[in-house]
């Protein structure tokens, strides 16, 4: 039971929470359905992403421990790499996008800036006014 936690920590799956221990393995399976469909042998893969066939058959398992650099070389050879692209595409982050638009001031100022505004309007409120009897301001 020991040694079998001790491999767990050692190769990550300690560390990632079971979420993304599931999408890393649906990650690994779609990766081998994509290098199997194009009829490409693990070890052919390897070669053309510079890697090893134990860290392709790594990452088809979905261990969190292969490199990010890994899995953008293996998209490449693959010709996936734009989906690499589209994994965090702002564009589409509904959420990201709302709480932007919320945060956003109407116009940028900085805080150097608000302070001499409101010194400016206080400045003008100790000012008296030249109204004359008529009305008509000067």
């Amino acid at each position: 039971m020991i040694i079998k936690f001790i491999f767990l920590i050692i190769y990550g799956y300690i560390m990632s929470s079971p979420k993304s221990n599931t999408a890393l393995e649906r990650l690994g399976h779609d990766l081998r359905s994509a290098r199997l469909s194009r009829r490409v042998a693990v070890a052919d893969l390897a070669a053309r992403a510079g890697t090893s066939p134990s860290t392709i058959a790594r990452l088809e398992r979905g261990d969190p421990g292969v490199a990010v650099g890994t899995l953008a070389d293996v998209l490449v050879s693959l010709g996936l790499v734009e989906k690499l692209a589209d994994l965090v595409d702002i564009r589409k982050d509904d959420l990201g996008l709302a709480l932007t638009s919320e945060r956003l001031p109407q116009r940028g100022r900085s805080y150097a800036a608000t302070l001499r505004k409101q010194e400016r309007q206080d400045d003008r409120k100790d000012e008296p006014d030249d109204v004359d009897p008529n009305g008509v301001a000067f």
